[in-house]
């Protein structure tokens, strides 16, 4: 008997709403990012993107667990020299606080053209509304 292995044309996707108030970030994004690969579907195959399509709500109520609100940073480098940046997470969260889901989800995913292509399936919205009522997708409980 041999493998299955899924076809990229023949993977039928879903939408979820997440709603991520009250939830911590590292748990949802662990959550999220199975979803995004599809891990939770019997078809899983490594190197197809099998993953259904993500919403995520009020993204500006996620909490943080301990010190992290004002210890944790977030880095990002200019590729010149003296150009890293730090904010604290307490700063990007009033900023913007769809970025802090956004780039932990995409810690989690395959560092490649694969996770490149699984994170355009994730929508963050730091308040209640979406605009992706046509897709009617389903409200997921994490």
């Amino acid at each position: 008997m041999s493998t299955f292995m899924a076809k990229a044309q023949e993977v039928e996707r879903k939408w979820y709403v997440i709603d991520a108030e009250g939830k911590t970030l590292g748990r949802l994004a662990s959550e999220v990012a199975k979803i995004l690969r599809g891990k939770h579907k019997p078809i899983y195959t490594p190197h197809v993107d099998t993953g259904d399509h993500v919403i995520v709500i009020n993204a500006e109520k996620i909490h943080l667990t301990g010190k992290k609100l004002d210890q944790k940073l977030y880095r990002r480098h200019s590729q010149y020299p003296g150009g890293l940046k730090e904010i604290p997470y307490r700063q990007l969260m009033q900023k913007r606080p769809t970025l802090a889901i956004h780039e932990a989800v995409r810690g989690m995913l395959p560092k490649n053209a694969l996770g490149r292509k699984m994170i355009k399936k994730l929508r963050v919205y730091a308040g209640p509304e979406h605009n992706h009522q046509a897709q009617m997708p389903v409200e997921l409980d994490i």
